[in-house]
């Protein structure tokens, strides 16, 4: 049976499940929870469901799965990929761990902490500090995205480059699967080599295949020291050569290694008018490192730079001489996403390839550019240190949305397609959701679609876990 109202009696059994202030069926009491941060996604549900305990979750999936009623888990619906809304009307609810937002326990002895799935990774990140403890993963959005969400995910960010991805910050994670039942993998172990892994099934499933409910991660001492610099180069070819003396004059004292083309500086002015790069060059960098005490981190980042700027590499820096200038400079890198999103539509990728391979794909995304779309304004800025490039494209103001979005798509089409020229990925860190999922699955060998179809089917052989998002249900369930 699939629902395709909420009768009476199902609101009533929604109530019985998570109580009377734990949904809302009104198109008011929903509105929020069906459109994305950027305004690129506008979806339907049902319901929205707000369970306040593990045991309202594991009601809820009972409940859907005897009615074969489709389930969204969302978190703080910071996505850009359409991974927690649906606009196809296939009666689904959303289900929002919203209402799960406590702070379990932190660990300082043995560097761990247990969270709900709806703690805010600020909420997590400031606790952490308070006791001198760093979780470290950072992002844009981390005011409001929740732990969860970056597990389902898996979650990148700036400090990637040092700490890694969510997947490697997640020790342990609790889920609701598809049938209501639970399953605990905390076990707060660094090493633990017992048979799969099977937590790392639902880091980057994207809600595919259960509702993680709690999540224990990796914590870190403190730094005690951070050290930051804006830097000018003439070219992403010598950005390149830069970050790979630095990985090896500076090791793992990186903690982020940013590149921003000049044209991205206008971008920030739209959110912060007062802004302005610290260095007149084509293409900058902002590179931090940190450390515990012991260690000269203002001589050892000033000795690189300046042989750097000796040998040619760098032709101008500012070092921060204190946290408010270091600030000023992290707030153009957060700047011009914001002003993306202000000016209005854009194309927006999340390209992934070898870290040398990086000024290929700019080279070649910018003669295509030029080349198929003149008028269009091509922005280059990402984490290089990890090879994720956010090659975005501005399309000219006088045209309209509609026509935009339908050039837009061309443009995605012909980036995609240069970055996976390259050997690389279509998404390095926004995931898959709806918006690429065609092309997601079209790229995979017959083989791989075998083993996601086996997976999928093993752990929610009704396809009610967020049907659309990440895998085309229809081929996966036939």
């Amino acid at each position: 049976m699939t629902v395709h109202h909420l009768s009476p009696e199902i609101l009533s059994a929604i109530e019985g499940a998570v109580g009377p202030g734990g949904f809302t069926a009104d198109a008011a009491g929903m509105a929020k929870y069906l459109g994305d941060w950027a305004g690129d996604y506008r979806g339907e549900a049902l319901a929205v469901l707000r369970p306040g305990s593990v045991g309202e979750v594991q009601a809820v999936m009972r409940l859907c799965s005897e009615l074969g009623l489709g389930v969204i888990p969302q978190g703080g619906n910071t996505g850009l990929v359409s991974g927690a809304i649906d606009s196809k009307g296939r009666g689904l609810v959303v289900v929002s761990l919203e209402r799960l937002n406590a702070i379990r326990q932190i660990d300082t002895e043995n560097f761990t902490l247990r969270a709900d799935a709806g703690c805010v990774l600020q909420t997590i990140k400031d606790a952490c500090e308070a006791q001198d403890c760093l979780f470290p993963l950072a992002l844009g959005a981390q005011g409001s995205c929740q732990i969860g969400g970056n597990a389902a995910s898996n979650a990148g960010g700036v400090n990637v480059l040092r700490y890694g991805m969510a997947r490697d910050l997640i020790l342990g994670l609790e889920v609701v699967l598809a049938n209501g039942e639970l399953w605990n993998g905390f076990a707060g172990l660094r090493k633990n080599n017992s048979g799969y892994d099977l937590k790392q099934l639902f880091i980057g499933s994207e809600g595919t295949l259960g509702i993680i409910t709690g999540v224990e991660v990796k914590l870190f001492p403190k730094p005690v020291q951070t050290e930051t610099a804006y830097l000018g180069l003439a070219s992403f070819e010598a950005a390149i050569q830069l970050f790979n003396r630095a990985r090896r004059d500076c090791s793992d004292l990186i903690s982020a290694f940013e590149i921003i083309g000049s044209e991205c500086i206008e971008l920030a002015r739209l959110i912060d008018p007062g802004i302005a790069a610290p260095v007149s060059a084509p293409v900058q960098v902002l590179m931090e490192l940190s450390s515990g005490p012991g260690i000269d981190l203002n001589t050892l980042l000033a000795s690189f730079l300046a042989d750097a700027m000796e040998k040619g590499l760098v032709t101008d820096a500012v070092l921060a001489t204190s946290s408010v200038q270091a600030r000023s400079f992290w707030a153009i890198r957060e700047g011009l996403v914001e002003g993306q999103a202000r000016r209005g539509y854009h194309v927006r990728t999340d390209l992934s390839v070898r870290i040398s391979d990086i000024p290929a794909l700019i080279s070649q995304a910018r003669h295509f550019i030029a080349n198929s779309h003149p008028s269009w304004i091509p922005l280059v800025y990402g984490h290089a240190g990890d090879g994720n490039i956010h090659f975005n494209v501005l399309p000219p103001l006088e045209l309209a949305e509609h026509h935009a979005r339908a050039r837009g798509a061309e443009v995605i089409a012909g980036l995609y397609e240069i970055a996976v020229g390259l050997g690389g990925s279509i998404s390095a860190e926004h995931g898959i959701g709806r918006s690429r999922r065609e092309e997601f699955w079209t790229g995979l060998s017959p083989t791989h679609r075998h083993m996601v179809a086996a997976l999928k089917t093993a752990l929610d052989p009704k396809g009610l876990m967020n049907p659309g998002c990440l895998l085309p249900a229809t081929e996966i369930l036939s």
